[in-house]
């Protein structure tokens, strides 16, 4: 990987995924955040879907429409994401939290700060849908309000209830279903994350703005 020092744009590693998908791999989640927008803002016929992950982001076409090395041109040139204007609406989503996990006491004093503070720390911090993966629905949310890495359980729970909020690493999510899983929960929230009957079954998607909102009723 080559990093442009006029721009600070690094160049990503282009691998091949078959005849349709061109797989761009990057050395951070920054940097995968900031290939994914410039690839949405850009993008030309063709390409049917950009999923990024970790430290990649895999771009599938149709080869009918526009060609593997246009593709790699492309991704390897794309513009840097225009701003968006006042007059546009921002992709935001507002989940409502009840910040009543098993873990939130635990969390708060491995973190070496009180319950209200990691509450008022997850409810207040600007959180992007980085990538989503794991299970239908989920989605990884990083915010650069939020400066905690936590750890996940040294054992993970063979049942975490669906609706569950939890931290690991530097990532908040939810589970959109019930599964085993190793995040440390600190709410529960009654969104329908995943919804295979719905015309979009995830709620989430990356890119979009999420914000929490505390609610104490049931």
């Amino acid at each position: 990987m080559v990093k442009d020092g006029r721009t600070g744009v690094t160049t990503p590693v282009l691998l091949p995924m078959g005849e349709r998908a061109v797989l761009a791999e990057l050395p951070s989640l920054s940097e995968v955040l900031a290939l994914h927008a410039r690839l949405m803002s850009s993008r030309p016929g063709g390409v049917v879907d950009l999923v990024p992950a970790a430290r990649t982001v895999l771009v599938s076409f149709d080869p009918a429409q526009i060609s593997a090395t246009a593709v790699r041109a492309w991704i390897g040139s794309a513009p840097e994401s225009r701003v968006m204007t006042a007059e546009e609406p921002a992709r935001v989503v507002t989940i409502d939290v009840r910040y009543d996990g098993a873990d939130l006491a635990d969390t708060a004093l491995l973190l070496g700060i009180t319950p209200p503070a990691l509450i008022d720390a997850h409810r207040t911090a600007r959180w992007t849908v980085a990538f989503t993966g794991f299970a239908p629905g989920f989605g990884y949310l990083v915010s650069a309000d939020w400066t905690f890495d936590v750890p996940r359980l040294p054992t993970p729970r063979t049942h975490v209830p669906p609706g569950a909020v939890g931290l690991a690493g530097g990532f908040t999510g939810a589970y959109p279903r019930a599964t085993p899983g190793g995040w440390r929960l600190i709410g529960s929230t009654t969104a329908r994350l995943f919804d295979p009957d719905a015309s979009s079954p995830t709620l989430l998607a990356p890119g979009m703005s999420v914000r929490f909102r505390r609610v104490d009723e049931p």
